[in-house]
């Protein structure tokens, strides 16, 4: 049974997310990202499932610079979690008697309709996490009235759901990943997803170009692309790249051989099945047969065959 760390306390959407990953997995609660992501690095756990976009909120930043320094850590699996928050309280409360609410920066924006209409008179106040959030307020004395929260959050610590699905958009989703310590990779499927992180040689007049295109001239479509500050300075920027594909084909790895020649350095995240099972379009002359005629072609010019 592997040990996975994940984004803690209990009841977290983190925790939901690791549940429908691996249901037999051991869980390890962590304080934060970069403590779960270090529980699998010093193998303190097999691996850790921790956040990386959100649909309204977009990356999630921690995760990002995590995965650009220390010890290598590999993508093996994503998910796809739709978000519903809840309106938690301990037992007997009424809603036009809450007067200070805990949750999350990232609930209270999703949650501002609701807020507004339903709680306009309230106190709201930013919690570490939604968990942490349903945790304090299920304590006698707590000075808040309620959390805004998952239900799982509601059901771990023995609150009453006053209001389900508040969230400004029914539609919210987001994206966990699976991550472990750097070993074999998951099999092809056709409906793969490969994450890089890459740092310039140095900084020109179309650089970031000359990345863009080993990905164009291959047919390789990028479905996310991120850049953050390396800290070295105002205006320095590495890279993060999520495109359609996984190592194995040949496109991928034709591409990616290109960013290594051009690039300072290119960090490899793994490649892995798509959550949404989308397979890619292959542009003619981009398939792997493409890649493979093409190369006994030029073998048969240099044997002097033509």
């Amino acid at each position: 049974m592997p040990r996975l760390a994940y984004l803690g306390p209990e009841g977290t959407f983190t925790e939901e997310a690791l549940r429908l990953l691996d249901p037999t997995a051991e869980r390890l609660p962590c304080a934060t990202v970069s403590a779960a992501l270090n529980a699998a690095r010093t193998g303190e756990a097999d691996g850790a499932v921790v956040p990386l976009e959100n649909s309204i909120e977009g990356a999630i930043t921690t995760t990002l610079d995590e995965f650009a320094w220390g010890e290598p850590l590999m993508i093996t699996a994503e998910l796809l979690l739709p978000v519903q928050f809840s309106l938690l309280a301990r037992p007997d409360t009424e809603i036009p008697h809450i007067k200070r609410v805990y949750t999350h920066p990232a609930a209270i924006t999703q949650c501002r309709a609701f807020i507004a209409r339903e709680l306009p008179d309230a106190v709201v106040v930013a919690a570490p996490s939604t968990a942490a959030a349903a945790q304090e307020v299920s304590l006698p004395g707590s000075p808040y009235d309620a959390a805004i929260a998952a239900r799982i959050a509601g059901e771990h610590y023995g609150l009453v759901e006053l209001a389900t699905d508040i969230g400004d958009r029914s539609d919210t989703v987001t994206r966990f990943i699976r991550v472990s310590r750097p070993g074999p990779l998951p099999e092809p499927t056709g409906s793969d997803r490969t994450t890089l992180v890459v740092f310039l040689a140095d900084d020109h007049p179309g650089a970031l170009l000359e990345m863009l295109t080993e990905f164009s001239v291959r047919g390789v479509n990028l479905t996310r692309i991120e850049s953050r500050p390396t800290g070295d300075g105002i205006g320095r920027y590495f890279f993060h790249f999520d495109f359609e594909g996984h190592v194995a084909d040949a496109r991928v790895g034709e591409a990616i051989s290109g960013l290594h020649r051009i690039c300072g350095e290119v960090r490899f995240l793994g490649s892995y099945p798509r959550a949404d099972g989308i397979a890619p379009q292959i542009k003619r002359g981009t398939a792997d047969a493409d890649f493979s005629e093409a190369g006994e072609w030029l073998a048969r010019i240099r044997a002097g065959q033509v």
